[in-house]
């Protein structure tokens, strides 16, 4: 399985009605770029979003992933940036 499928069913798995987007901007499986719009981010700081995405992704840091640049949504603010993900 390809590196952005892998990160996208590991963070499913976490926040299972999330919306995710995952993408490899550089081509080079280790560089990634992540949004994820959950409802579960309603009320939290942004470290708390980050971390409830992070955390599941450990593994994959430990293994083969070097770095992931992540935007947290709610739905809400997804409302209002979607546009901006084509």
């Amino acid at each position: 399985m390809h590196i952005v499928n892998e990160i996208k069913e590991t963070i499913q798995q976490a926040l299972p009605n999330a919306h995710i987007i995952v993408l490899d901007p550089m081509e080079d499986g280790i560089h990634l770029e992540a949004v994820v719009v959950s409802s579960e981010f309603e009320g939290l700081s942004l470290v708390k979003q980050h971390q409830k995405v992070m955390q599941p992704l450990n593994d994959h840091f430990n293994r083969s992933l070097h770095a992931l640049s992540l935007k947290t949504l709610t739905p809400e603010q997804w409302e209002k940036e979607k546009h901006k993900y084509g």
